[in-house]
């Protein structure tokens, strides 16, 4: 296991601990784990981000924390937040990540999922000009979406 996953464990088991939301400090964590306080925020920003549903509030200096929230919402919540998540457009990575938190969450199962993003895949999107498909995967998405619950 590297760096970046028992760091991101650690976090996920904080934020279990204290019932969905945890204070951190960059440099203890550095600290802890011997690394630059920059890996911790890469693993923040790629693991703890809004589309996995989660929400970070960061506060510099001294006295500085990094306080990051489990969202718990309901199911057609969820979905809406996901939709206005996704914009005007969202790229493959992004609709996959959106979508395993939705999994994870329990609102659509692996079956939508799994079609789901077939349906948007770049694979499936090769006809459209590569720089329109971020914008048709993101009306797609969003439909199938809104229309999953």
């Amino acid at each position: 296991m590297g760096v970046s996953d028992t760091i991101a464990l650690f976090i996920d088991q904080m934020l279990q601990e204290m019932g969905g939301t945890a204070e951190l400090q960059r440099s203890e964590l550095a600290s802890r784990f011997k690394c630059v306080p920059s890996q911790i925020n890469y693993v923040i920003s790629t693991r703890f981000s809004p589309e996995h549903g989660y929400i970070v509030e960061s506060r510099r200096g001294g006295g500085g924390y990094i306080r990051i929230t489990r969202v718990a919402m309901g199911a057609e919540r969820l979905i809406m937040h996901t939709v206005n998540t996704i914009g005007d457009r969202v790229d493959a990575n992004t609709a996959s990540a959106l979508m395993a938190n939705l999994r994870q969450s329990g609102v659509v199962n692996e079956v939508q999922v799994r079609i789901m993003l077939s349906a948007i895949s770049n694979n499936a999107l090769r006809p459209i000009r590569q720089e329109d498909r971020d914008v048709l995967r993101a009306s797609i998405l969003k439909q199938m979406l809104i229309n999953a619950v």
